[in-house]
């Protein structure tokens, strides 16, 4: 469920409308009451703006948290593989008991060959120096590895910044239809009561009083509704930021810079989206991987040392060594040609994977910016019908005191005004989700609107 399709619960019914007033509404709580005498205290609400919320949400958020730790493996992993070209220390020791002892020679010149209690102890030593740079490529691979999984980190945290932005407007604009109907609520009360005059003076019947009674209860269940929408607002906001309790928000104003050009945009796209740049470090793995796989037919080279220590004196209780070992591969069966193959084969999935990274970025692009252009049309065209409709409203509801038009003719007006004002409060939501979907299309939501410097 998207954030307006939270709002659009509110809209399930007709109901009267909000008319414009001189005198402010009173304000509506946003949070559950504190306690009284008969129940428990209420925690106190979390207050909120749209900075403080991101900065809660970059410190605080699950899904975050876990592909922050995932760099940190695939570091441990980089360092592991790294330890591959380093030399490696090994001690190895026994004890081994004899039912007899056996030598020879006598005084100075006695030699044990086995000793009734023999031990020994050997320190060895052993050093990669050539393995066709298949080791280099494997640490290169592993480094690109975590440069993948910062890339996904920053994935992460332009999803999160756009979904915190996203829900933190949906519980702002919730707010805003909570007061537009507790105002229709007011207005209904009104037109019951200028009905009720009616009635008792003779000029109308009872039907109009009881449609105001039908069309104040509609205004309340539409209360109802709203609050409804706002609480599931505020639910995901909350599993965004990892808090608990009620959440009281600050609404932002006009905090979006203007947007640069379609080609602008999808030039910082193509450079800025972590998508391309995984997509871009996973070609460079594959092609390491064919190096790396045609490195197989070199020879390996490698250096072992021993130093041994032994109970035994012949022909020597201690002695060093050195070697060098060579492995060629002569004929492999076709195995190492058929790895080659299927790196390379991987190799072009990676390339054409670019490609549609790249296609697909440009298109979400061009997309966001036609969903702007239409947001923006939409709003414009809202704004102009509450104008008509408060006008309509207006110039109603005088010829209906002067018993110049029906209640049901008042009551039109009514849901006309009604329906202009929340085509604004969503128009209004669709424009600013539609402008952040566009930044975050072209990877630049945390530079437009970072933690540190949201207004």
């Amino acid at each position: 469920m998207n954030a307006r399709s939270l709002l659009l619960l509110a809209l399930t019914a007709a109901a009267p409308a909000l008319a414009q007033e001189p005198a402010p509404p009173a304000p509506l709580p946003s949070t559950p009451p504190a306690a009284t005498a008969t129940g428990p205290a209420t925690a106190p609400p979390v207050r909120l703006t749209l900075q403080e919320a991101l900065r809660r949400a970059l410190a605080d958020n699950i899904a975050l948290g876990r592909a922050r730790l995932e760099v940190n493996a695939q570091q441990s992993q980089a360092d592991v593989i790294f330890t591959g070209i380093l030399p490696r220390i090994g001690f190895q020791g026994s004890f081994t008991r004899n039912d007899q002892a056996v030598s020879f020679g006598e005084g100075d010149d006695a030699r044990t060959i086995l000793a009734e209690n023999d031990w020994s102890y050997r320190l060895t030593l052993s050093q990669p120096i050539y393995a066709g740079n298949r080791e280099r490529k494997a640490i290169n691979q592993a480094r690109l590895n975590v440069d993948v999984a910062r890339q996904a980190v920053a994935d992460t945290e332009e999803e999160l910044i756009l979904t915190v932005a996203s829900n933190y407007l949906a519980v702002v604009r919730a707010e805003e239809l909570l007061v537009v109907e507790q105002r229709n609520l007011e207005l209904a009360h009104r037109r019951r009561d200028q009905a009720q005059i009616f009635f008792e003076a003779g000029e109308t019947t009872r039907v109009d009083v009881l449609r105001a009674d039908a069309d104040t209860k509609e205004a309340e269940r539409r209360i109802t509704i709203a609050r409804q929408a706002r609480e599931i607002a505020v639910g995901r906001l909350r599993l965004a930021l990892a808090v608990e309790g009620p959440i009281e928000v600050a609404a932002p104003g006009d905090f979006m810079p203007a947007l640069p050009g379609e080609a602008a945009l999808i030039s910082e796209a193509e450079s800025n989206r972590p998508e391309v740049a995984q997509a871009l470090a996973t070609q460079e793995i594959a092609r390491l991987e064919v190096a790396k796989q045609k490195g197989a037919y070199l020879p390996v080279v490698t250096a072992d040392g021993a130093w041994t220590k032994q109970r035994a004196a012949f022909p020597t209780d201690q002695y060093g060594q050195l070697a060098l070992n060579l492995s060629v591969p002569i004929f492999s069966s076709g195995e190492i040609k058929g790895r080659i193959a299927i790196a390379r084969e991987r190799e072009s999935q990676a390339e054409l994977r670019v490609e549609e990274v790249r296609q697909s970025v440009r298109e979400e692009v061009r997309q966001a910016l036609v969903d702007l252009e239409t947001a923006v049309a939409n709003l414009q065209l809202a704004r102009e019908q509450l104008t008509a409709a408060e006008a309509e409203y207006n110039q109603a509801t005088e010829l209906y005191r002067a018993q110049e038009l029906t209640s049901l003719e008042v009551a039109s007006a009514e849901s006309s005004l009604a329906d202009a004002r929340r085509a604004v409060t969503f128009g209004q939501l669709d424009h600013d989700l539609a402008e952040l979907r566009t930044w975050a299309a072209a990877g630049l939501l945390k530079k437009t609107i970072p933690s540190e410097g949201v207004q």
